[in-house]
């Protein structure tokens, strides 16, 4: 009986995905056209500080929105917004200067950095999950390639699904108790402060049309993608969403290709294959013990 509304709902959230996937391939090659006139620091600076005004004119013009601000654990808000602080940084870097298609797969190393920092803070964990986090480091590995001279912009993007994957590991009930907005706006403020902090040696006023023509591009696909992130696990489970969210690694490819005439290695699509099969994994494992626990 409560099947149909069950595979509705999981439709609902693939669409989402989806505007997600598409949203968040447009930011990521944003972010390279961008890097090509300004330095990247200042790219996440000025994405967070327009996206921070947006919020709170959304939170000034909404009363309901601004009713349900809350910080009831203001710690777990400064941490979480620096962790993401910091991963942006490293992972607009790492778009700025590898190819576009293994800076993708590597960020995709979030949610198993998050299972790995569980761990260590004391959860348990399986053999079958051991392996899959094995397996995606192996896959990390391959598209790193340590044959070759390691690359700032393979260590950024590491470190910045890492950061992320502690943010997530940390943080995960935040949403829960303060509410979406108020999770969003204290990320993309600490975020912009982050940023702000970063960009001292650099900062500029960007100018030109073609560098504010991809700001744009970024900040609004920005905004679209953590409302469709949000609205995607809200209305379908993690393990059917998995694969939809690896086509951004299709379009990024095609986008890298079309833009800035950049052709993946063949170790970046054998290391992707790995780190995907080992993320989908761990994520129908996690609804599998979820449904293990309510029964």
């Amino acid at each position: 009986m409560n099947k149909e509304p069950q595979v509705f709902e999981n439709w609902r959230g693939m669409v989402w995905a989806f505007i997600a996937v598409l949203t968040a391939s447009a930011m990521s090659i944003a972010v390279r056209g961008a890097s090509l006139e300004i330095d990247t620091r200042l790219i996440v600076l000025h994405r967070f500080a327009v996206g921070v005004l947006i919020l709170l004119v959304i939170a000034a013009v909404s009363p309901k929105i601004r009713a349900d601000i809350r910080f009831t654990d203001p710690k777990g808000h400064i941490i979480r917004g620096v962790l993401i602080g910091i991963s942006t940084l490293g992972g607009f870097y790492a778009l700025a200067n590898i190819e576009l298609a293994a800076a993708t797969v590597l960020f995709g190393l979030a949610p198993i950095f998050a299972v790995l920092i569980s761990v260590v803070m004391g959860q348990p964990i399986g053999i079958r999950r051991i392996m899959a986090i094995v397996a995606g480091f192996v896959g990390a590995i391959i598209i790193i390639d340590p044959r070759l001279e390691l690359e700032l912009g393979m260590l950024s993007a590491l470190g910045s699904a890492f950061f992320f994957g502690m943010a997530l590991a940390m943080s995960r009930g935040l949403a829960q108790r303060d509410g979406t907005f108020s999770t969003l706006l204290s990320s993309a403020f600490l975020t912009m402060i982050v940023a702000a902090i970063a960009s001292i040696p650099v900062f500029a006023w960007p100018t030109g049309a073609s560098l504010w023509f991809w700001l744009w591009i970024l900040i609004i696909a920005g905004l679209i993608r953590q409302f469709a992130d949000i609205e995607a696990y809200k209305h379908a489970e993690a393990a059917v969403l998995a694969p939809i969210f690896y086509l951004r690694l299709i379009f990024i490819s095609i986008g890298g290709y079309l833009l800035f005439n950049e052709i993946p290695r063949l170790n970046t699509w054998i290391g992707a294959a790995i780190v995907i099969s080992a993320t989908f994994y761990m994520a129908y494992r996690e609804r599998q013990l979820e449904k293990q626990a309510k029964s």
